[in-house]
């Protein structure tokens, strides 16, 4: 029985059920998974119609060559398949695993929407990157000759990472400063390894690094090095910082203990991962065993972390959102995977406040209807008054998405254009900000998004960075 829901799960590209099923091992699938991917792989890409209008890569927001690496894959010619897979996507084996292709690809996919399910994309698109670093057609990257310019980058998320790719094999020098002690942004820290095995993205990080890319780690920019000083320091200069403010919640007893942000959250269950000693994990603060759990938000970051919860033991996991299933901004896959691995979402309902003397243990909830459309076009949520009950909980994890920290003040850069909503300026399609020579991509420019988006817009600013720097003239006049 177990067999046949893994081979169902490899079938569809779904995760593995991690607490309905314990009979359902890793060891099992992955095996399983090995014996079968091959065939799967081709008997999806088949599945691909080849239309003449591909949507599924008009909505990708790297527009990869879908139909062509499906073909390939249907016809077993898969090194050819990876090579355009990742010809247009520097990270092919981690957007197979996390991009919400039920929002992209998948769910354009024609034969999605004829009724017929679509052909799995991501797991197809993993598969083949799995394949070429097993097999080596993962080449290193090895510039064709090696360039005098040099580029700072800030931030080792996505975004950066992308641009840093980009440039180091046109033999740009490349240099990227993060305040964490690993490189990846939330890559690493962020995104939990049951979605995203850390191993995968420290393979790319070592590539760079084998390639020449200095990695400086724990530097705070304004702290440790100034904005200046790297602007100093470099002929061009990428602000690809991500945006890592949480939203809080402004209700009574939101400071009470027990009551955390994601971010530390998510962190700290990663940081264990890798082995770290985490005292906030260690002291219980931050670990969900044992514990009622309630999650406050709609988005992806809130699935990661009802499910994380969940494989830490949680006693039981609650996620709380302001609207119905339908208009949550989070992937229904990922709604789906945490629904059937035991969360209970209670729709319509948002906090009021928290009660307890010194640790929480309770949330004052209030019960919603959706009302009049806002001005985005979704039902403004509306508040049930005299409807209020207490939900008991011992951990209550905040997952309201984040903001733009204040990059200007930390930085000592008043001269740095940003938006009313704090995020940097930067033109559309070059990335260039109002200062010359510095350029902006990912989360920091379009605020909170999606890991594929920050790709993109790190490889389009470091074409425009490699454009800039080929204009001696001006840069020298500059």
């Amino acid at each position: 029985m177990a067999t046949q829901k893994m081979l169902k799960f490899v079938s569809l590209g779904k995760e593995m059920p991690t607490k309905r099923d314990a009979t359902m091992r890793a060891s099992d699938f992955h095996e399983i998974y090995r014996e079968f991917a091959a065939e799967k792989a081709a008997e999806q890409a088949s599945r691909c119609s080849q239309c003449g209008v591909p949507y599924c890569q008009s909505h990708c927001p790297l527009h990869n060559n879908i139909p062509d690496w499906l073909r390939l894959t249907a016809e077993g010619r898969l090194q050819e398949a990876y090579e355009i897979s990742q010809a247009t996507n520097t990270f092919p084996e981690i957007c197979g695993r996390i991009c919400p292709q039920d929002r992209l690809c998948e769910g354009n996919c024609v034969i999605e929407q004829s009724g017929h399910g679509t052909v799995t994309i991501g797991a197809v698109e993993k598969y083949l990157t799995d394949l070429a670093w097993e097999n080596g057609w993962v080449l290193p990257i090895t510039p064709g000759a090696e360039r005098a310019e040099s580029v700072g980058i800030i931030g080792a998320g996505p975004g950066g990472l992308a641009a840093a790719d980009v440039l180091r094999r046109k033999g740009v020098q490349v240099t990227v400063y993060d305040r964490y002690d690993r490189a990846g942004g939330l890559l690493t820290y962020g995104i939990p390894g049951f979605k995203l095995e850390k191993p995968v993205v420290m393979q790319r990080i070592e590539q760079l690094e084998k390639a020449g890319v200095q990695f400086v780690m724990n530097c705070n920019v304004g702290t440790d090095i100034s904005f200046d000083a790297i602007r100093g320091q470099h002929d061009a200069v990428l602000i690809a910082t991500g945006v890592y403010k949480a939203r809080d919640i402004e209700a009574p007893g939101v400071g009470l203990s027990g009551v955390v942000k994601a971010l530390d959250y998510l962190t700290a269950s990663n940081r264990k991962s890798f082995g770290d000693e985490v005292v906030e994990f260690d002291n219980g603060t931050l670990d969900a065993k044992g514990k009622r759990v309630v999650v406050i938000g709609g988005g992806d970051t809130a699935m990661d972390c009802v499910r994380t919860a969940i494989r830490q033991g949680a006693v039981s996991v609650k996620c709380l959102y302001r609207r119905d299933k339908a208009n949550m901004p989070g992937s229904q896959r990922e709604v789906q995977n945490a629904e059937e691995e035991g969360v209970d979402f209670v729709w319509l309902t948002a906090p009021r406040g928290f009660v307890g003397s010194d640790h929480v243990h309770g949330v004052i909830v209030q019960k919603m209807r959706l009302g009049a459309p806002d001005a985005s076009g979704r039902q403004s949520p509306e508040i049930i008054e005299g409807a209020d009950y207490t939900e008991a909980a011992d951990l209550v994890i905040q997952a309201l998405g984040f903001e733009p920290e204040d990059l200007t003040g930390q930085w000592d850069a008043p001269d740095l254009a940003v938006t009313r909503w704090g995020t940097v300026k930067a033109d559309f399609r070059s990335h260039a900000t109002n200062l010359p020579g510095v350029y902006a991509a990912g989360d920091i420019v379009r605020g909170a998004s999606l890991v594929v988006w920050a790709i993109r817009d790190g490889r389009e600013a470091a074409d425009a960075i490699l454009e800039y720097l080929a204009q001696p003239a001006q840069v020298a006049a500059e």
